[in-house]
């Protein structure tokens, strides 16, 4: 019996390169949508993928990638046209009579958040909830994993963890996790349809769990080394990070800080879905730590030594400016994720949850937004 044809869209990226393998080692025939051809999508190709080039803005050429396709993995791009794309997939999607969407979004999705990228990824959900005749399931994680391990080069070479979360917890999931929870929906849409997955790790963790654990992963002592937001957006712009992402990391800190992701976690759903249990923290960590890049040598401990010196001197990026030049709408009343009423009923989170005091309107983004 000829097993149906998934598409996979940001193919390339963390979870969408795991899909597309995990698929492919399960015998499906996988079209990879990507941005550009470039090594990365060569290599999926290598792995036995179909290669498939649009933006997700380009309607006649998503509609020509979903031709005699039947299901899909759907992760959204980071950009503040995410709205659009989800736009073009949907009637994309009627029109090839697609049978089901699994579609990554986040745990913050609200209606009312400060981020245009999290009040569209509720949008996009609710879009995709409603195709006719196209069931659709929805994977949404907190904070990955990854989002901690970015800075392992200096925790390897300097003994550093910044940490920006107060004493906030998180059990951040891999990569491959999150993956694993998608292929399995992907793979049985009949057990999965309607339902909605939050990929989590095995425990709760604060700065020091986080900490030890990587120590443990680079094998030498790391400390916890509270960081201002403004400082982390140099050291992020410094380092190449595009603009789009910290337009919304810079609410994502507060959210953390007033326990958004503490919230239900951890969960057991990556057991219950893929038969696996979750990968703990140190063995995601141990595979960051065996990169080349994190290796404890005398030219990476330079390196990291020089970012270290130089990010207080770089530029930040200028959110606010960004934002004005794209004339984003901003809600009324903005309300961070556990301040959020349909957010918390949907959450299903009562209201005896205590939780820091946060900060309304836009008084947190002129403070997160330093230069």
């Amino acid at each position: 019996m000829t097993k149906p044809r998934m598409i996979v869209t940001g193919a390339t990226g963390k979870t969408g390169s795991v899909v597309v393998s995990e698929l492919l080692k399960a015998g499906y025939p996988v079209r990879a949508l990507v941005h550009r051809e470039d090594g990365r999508s060569a290599r999926l190709k290598t792995e036995g993928a179909e290669i498939a080039v649009a933006d997700m803005s380009d309607v006649e050429r998503v509609a020509d990638a979903l031709k005699e396709v039947q299901r899909a993995y759907y992760c959204p791009p980071t950009d503040p046209y995410m709205i659009q794309g989800a736009a073009a997939f949907a009637v994309a999607a009627k029109e090839a009579r697609l049978e089901h969407i699994v579609g990554m979004t986040q745990w913050l999705a609200s209606p009312s958040h400060p981020s245009l990228m999290t009040r569209q990824h509720w949008l996009v959900d609710r879009l995709f909830s409603v195709i006719p005749g196209v069931t659709h399931t929805i994977v949404r994680p907190g904070f990955f994993a990854d989002d901690y391990l970015v800075t392992m080069g200096a925790s390897a070479q300097l003994g550093i963890l910044p940490w920006m979360f107060g004493d906030s917890r998180n059990a951040p999931p891999s990569n491959e996790d999150i993956a694993r929870v998608a292929v399995a929906a992907l793979i049985d849409p009949a057990r999965h349809a309607g339902k909605s997955y939050r990929p989590t790790g095995p425990e709760l963790l604060g700065a020091e769990d986080i900490a030890k654990a990587v120590g443990r992963s680079v094998g030498r002592s790391v400390r916890v080394v509270p960081t201002p937001p403004w400082l982390f957006m140099k050291a992020a712009r410094m380092s190449g990070y595009p603009i789009d992402v910290f337009s919304g990391i810079r609410y994502y800190i507060d959210d953390h800080k007033h326990g958004a992701f503490e919230l239900g976690a951890p969960t057991t759903d990556v057991a219950d879905v893929t038969g696996r249990p979750a990968e703990d923290f140190e063995t995601i960590a141990r595979r960051y730590a065996a990169l080349a890049g994190n290796q404890r040598t005398f030219g990476n401990w330079v390196r990291e030594l020089v970012r270290f010196m130089l990010a207080p001197l770089g530029p930040g990026f200028d959110l606010d400016r960004y934002d004005r030049e794209l004339r984003r709408p901003f809600p009324s009343a903005p309300q961070f994720a556990t301040d959020s009423k349909v957010w918390r009923r949907e959450r299903a989170v009562g209201d005896s949850f205590s939780r820091p005091q946060s900060v309304h309107g836009k008084a947190p983004i002129a403070a997160i937004s330093r230069s």
